[in-house]
């Protein structure tokens, strides 16, 4: 037996400490990987381990949990406390006469996890050009008469941008107060940050990174988690949220301008009561980076329109997954017609089940994706689902190249909407901080009903004959990308 051990040339007794720790490691994977995970992942995580013990189990304790470190738990745990007391007492608003017999039970649900009501009286506009995006937050900016808030994934000072910056330059001009909140992993990764930020700091701007990975410095956890939000707000009176990465469409690489790529999103822009909650989130994100509370002692906010809204943040403050379960309402009682759009589609099975399941019961479903992708591994990892879907009958149409479609929408039934920061995918349900608005009501279904004909327009439909022809060496990288798409 003892032969049979490999020769490191210490003698047999290390072999042996060797191989006793190869199977104390492999017995301790089965003990402590499956506890609170998904099987796929729990059984991805194992075969890791298992092939590679001690590799293994290094990039499990970099990347294996989604919690966030304690001290922050406690405080995002406190503050949900004190916004569901402050709101207790505030009903839901949902209109009897106009609302889907399945609301009621949904908005009870997301009031359990986010505290946060539906409210009414609120006015939207969709903004689906990036210049025009950049326009109505400059107007909003200029328009500015005590705070600025913004915070995303991606923000950078550049040509594209310009109008942005100025804006919040005249408006602390004018002595108005500016917070901005940055991801700090996100934003290192592209160019002219130190130009960026330096621009703030010389206008008198308040920023912070959010999740800093700092090792040295005491700040770390798991380095992809990531705080996804994009979001801002003017004086608790218009907000704005969506896709939208305040940078120019290429990105700013330069193999992306040789190709001519360009971000295509959508941005929507609100006023009314449900601002005060999309200032929440702001609120809540500063407070974990800063430990300032910010108290704006806004008063009752004006009621421009009809549109009911309900901001849903998710993310790993949150016990449940909040975005995840209001997706899966919102198919599961879907009865004519669903729509998807979604960069990065990487359902886990009870997304993939609800999706399928829906166009096999006859409901419409369209699922609208780039031809190309930025990511490579979740590019392939998206193809792999993409055969099922279309057995089941669900319509894939691929956006043409040179733009990357990045807008992130869902209608269901011409009457109910999702906007916001969240893909379909399992880091946007359980690693990333996002933002979602469920929007009840025609008027939004149909606007952006209308943005998704337009996309169709400019897509590709992929029929399942085409998608089996692929070449082979496709199908290997989408397999193989599917399997690390687990390891959460």
């Amino acid at each position: 037996m003892l032969d049979l051990l490999p020769d490191t040339g210490l003698g047999q007794g290390f072999a042996i400490a060797f191989l006793v720790i190869d199977i104390l490691l492999r017995i301790a994977a089965v003990m402590v990987v499956p506890y609170n995970r998904r099987p796929p992942a729990a059984m991805a995580w194992l075969l890791l381990i298992m092939v590679q013990p001690i590799a293994g189990w290094l990039i499990f304790g970099t990347l294996g949990h989604n919690r966030l470190p304690r001290g922050r738990r406690r405080k995002m745990l406190a503050l949900q406390d004190v916004i569901g007391e402050v709101t207790r007492d505030i009903p839901d608003e949902e209109d009897p006469q106009r609302s889907a017999e399945w609301l009621p039970g949904v908005l009870q649900m997301l009031r359990a996890q986010t505290s946060l009501p539906h409210l009414g009286g609120n006015a939207c506009i969709v903004h689906d050009d990036f210049a025009e995006q950049v326009a109505a937050m400059a107007t909003a900016i200029d328009g500015a008469q005590r705070y600025v808030h913004a915070e995303f994934y991606l923000i950078v000072s550049s040509e594209a941008t310009e109008p942005f910056f100025a804006a919040l330059e005249r408006a602390r001009g004018r002595g108005v107060e500016v917070k901005v909140l940055v991801d700090h992993v996100t934003s290192v990764r592209y160019p002219r940050r130190k130009e960026t930020f330096d621009r703030l700091d010389a206008m008198g701007a308040q920023w912070q990174d959010m999740l800093p990975l700092r090792p040295l410095r005491g700040q770390w956890q798991r380095p992809d988690l990531r705080n996804h939000r994009k979001l801002m707000v003017v004086d608790g009176d218009v907000g704005f949220t969506g896709s939208l990465n305040l940078i120019d469409p290429s990105y700013l690489w330069a193999k992306n301008v040789k190709r001519g790529l360009e971000w295509k999103d959508t941005w929507l822009e609100v006023r009314g009561p449900v601002v005060r909650e999309i200032d929440v989130l702001f609120l809540s994100d500063w407070w974990a980076e800063t430990n300032e509370l910010v108290d704006q002692g806004v008063g009752d906010p004006a009621r421009p329109g009809e549109v009911e809204a309900s901001v849903v943040p998710s993310g790993p403050g949150f016990e449940g997954e909040n975005n995840l379960r209001l997706f899966l309402e919102c198919i599961h009682t879907a009865v004519d017609r669903i729509t998807i759009v979604s960069p990065y589609f990487v359902p886990d099975d009870a997304m993939s089940y609800a999706i399928t399941s829906a166009a096999m019961r006859g409901v419409r479903v369209d699922l609208f994706a780039s031809a190309i992708g930025d990511q490579f591994w979740t590019f392939h990892a998206q193809r792999s689902y993409y055969e099922t879907l279309l057995r089941a009958g669900v319509r894939i149409w691929l956006y043409r190249e040179p733009v990357v479609l990045h807008s992130k929408f869902m209608v269901f039934d011409g009457e109910h909407s999702i906007f916001g920061s969240s893909n379909i995918d399992m880091r946007s349900f359980g690693l990333n901080f996002e933002i979602s608005m469920l929007l009840e009501g025609t008027e939004m279904a149909d606007r952006l009903q209308e943005i998704a004909e337009r996309y169709r327009r400019s897509s590709s439909e992929l029929t399942l004959e085409a998608w089996l022809d692929r070449p082979r060496i496709g199908q290997i990288f989408d397999n193989v990308a599917r399997l690390t798409s687990a390891l959460q």
